[in-house]
């Protein structure tokens, strides 16, 4: 049908049983028993209950982007990834979680800030939602107030990226990892075809 609006919406269903069947140390486990329809037979869904998480594209003036190798145990490789980061600090905003996780992990400030991409890695298994920044206007975090990096970030490496050679790793199935993937061609967008970033302050639902 032409000119219906696409658009992710919430929506309330009926859920039966709700029970937390692992609690950890950084996200949970959750039971439900549900129906989405009166008439339905009840369903049964596990799921990651995930506290969601920003990522961050810092695209120089040379357009290139800072781009971060890190360990991934689940998949057993270093992955190129974009700086990235958990929304766990109590009343943190997103933005401010983005300012937070880019200087941690690149050692960078950014003075312009907006929004490329909203996106559910695994809507099927997790409840994660992930914010994907623009940042630019970038400077360095002076020397003596750097984050000390811990466990797998203890490992990491920063490198700048050209915008074009990160979208051609892409396409060729280099890069895998969900934010840098979305990140990259979103930012690839912004930069090469004029396509508008939406304002730091756009809704996250």
């Amino acid at each position: 049908m032409r000119g219906l609006h696409i658009q992710d919406n919430d929506r309330s269903v009926d859920i039966h049983e709700h029970q937390t069947v692992y609690r950890g140390a950084i996200w949970d486990i959750q039971r439900d028993t549900f129906t989405i329809e009166p008439t339905d037979t009840p369903m049964t869904r596990e799921y990651i209950r995930h506290p969601g998480a920003v990522a961050i594209v810092a695209l120089d003036e040379q357009r290139q982007v800072a781009m971060v190798n890190q360990y991934r145990h689940p998949v057993r490789q270093d992955c190129w990834e974009i700086p990235a980061g958990l929304l766990d600090v109590p009343g943190e905003s997103l933005v401010a979680a983005a300012h937070r996780e880019l200087a941690e992990e690149a050692d960078l400030i950014a003075d312009n800030w907006s929004v490329l991409v909203d996106h559910y890695p695994s809507g099927g298994s997790s409840s994660e939602a992930i914010r994907i920044f623009l940042a630019q206007d970038l400077r360095q975090v002076p020397t003596g107030e750097r984050h000390t990096r811990e466990a797998e970030e203890h490992h990491l490496i920063m490198r700048w990226v050209p915008l074009e050679e990160l979208l051609d790793a892409v396409l060729a199935g280099d890069i895998r990892n969900a934010n840098a993937v979305a990140g990259i061609m979103a930012a690839h967008l912004v930069a090469q075809r004029g396509q508008p970033a939406r304002p730091v302050d756009a809704p996250f639902r």
